[in-house]
């Protein structure tokens, strides 16, 4: 389950060490955490990052499978996570330091920055492959943080990149090492901690307008 600790004023969001899928008690555990940071006063970022293979492989598919008929509040929630990440008033990074896919791809887009290992480890968006289509809100998501050219390639195609491939698409920020990845993503985080507060929440808040209101959509989020 995810973990919470704090390096001086940057916070740092350990996913978890297996797949870190979004189950609904791992979204829990991550709201929660969340909230911590929100309330926390003064300087203040935040890093999420994750330990072993992955960084995070998205929706829980084998949950979903088995409560089928809490798939509308499911997608609502995360949906939720999506767009509070997106607006949250201090800088966050996403340190990708293994598999970010799907969902977990879309959670990385909707940080401020990210670092990704540059030796292994793939970016992925595998919807094409896998036969389930974005909901309007994630498609409003990584349209609002990918260039054209590369969301169109991310999403029609389901491209892997790997670190230096996703730096160069814009996707990520910096590929670094491995043992660097997360100590780089604390570092940016440290030259930002005295953005923290409303003016930063509301900088987001209207920048991100249109793909903010279609992720807090609880009437119509599947489309």
């Amino acid at each position: 389950m995810p973990s919470l600790d704090r390096h001086d004023n940057v916070f740092v969001l350990d996913l978890g060490d297996a797949e870190n899928r979004f189950h609904p008690d791992w979204l829990t555990a991550v709201s929660a955490a969340l909230d911590e940071v929100e309330k926390a006063e003064g300087p203040r970022a935040l890093v999420t990052s994750a330990t072993g293979k992955f960084y995070s492989n998205g929706l829980d598919l084998d949950w979903l499978s088995a409560h089928a008929d809490q798939y509308h509040d499911y997608v609502v929630s995360v949906h939720e996570l999506f767009a509070r990440m997106l607006s949250l008033p201090v800088i966050t990074v996403a340190a990708l330091q293994g598999h970010t896919f799907a969902a977990g791809a879309m959670f990385s887009l909707a940080h401020d920055f990210r670092v990704m290992r540059a030796d292994r480890g793939y970016w992925c968006l595998p919807e094409a492959d896998i036969n389930i289509p974005f909901t309007p809100g994630m498609a409003a998501l990584i349209q609002s943080r990918l260039d054209p050219q590369t969301a169109h390639e991310a999403m029609v195609t389901a491209h892997r990149y790997g670190g230096a491939d996703a730096a160069a698409a814009g996707i990520v920020d910096q590929a670094a090492d491995e043992g660097a990845v997360r100590s780089t993503a604390i570092e940016i985080a440290q030259t930002q901690v005295a953005k923290a507060g409303e003016t930063l929440g509301t900088i987001k808040t209207r920048m991100y307008a249109p793909a903010l209101a279609t992720l807090r959509d609880t009437t119509n989020p599947l489309g």
